[in-house]
């Protein structure tokens, strides 16, 4: 009997990303709410919401769970 390793599974890269939306998605994915994230970056919280919903928009995701995997795969 043979044994044969699976390939891992290799998504797509991501679309690119702004500077600001990737430290947004970095500090979402670290475990921090929308008011500690904007408190660290000197945004508002509707600032880190927009651009999460930007980010959500380009990659297609729904859920912070996502966002958070999405994160880690990126090394982020």
């Amino acid at each position: 009997m043979s044994l044969t390793l699976a390939t891992p599974h290799v998504e797509a890269p991501a679309p690119a990303l702004a500077p600001r939306e990737r430290e947004t998605l970095r500090h979402i994915a670290a475990g921090r709410t929308y008011l500690q994230t904007a408190r660290h970056m000197g945004l508002s919280k509707h600032t880190v919401d927009a651009y999460l919903r930007r980010i959500r928009a380009k990659l297609n995701i729904s859920s912070t769970a996502e966002l958070t995997r999405l994160a880690i795969s990126l090394g982020l």
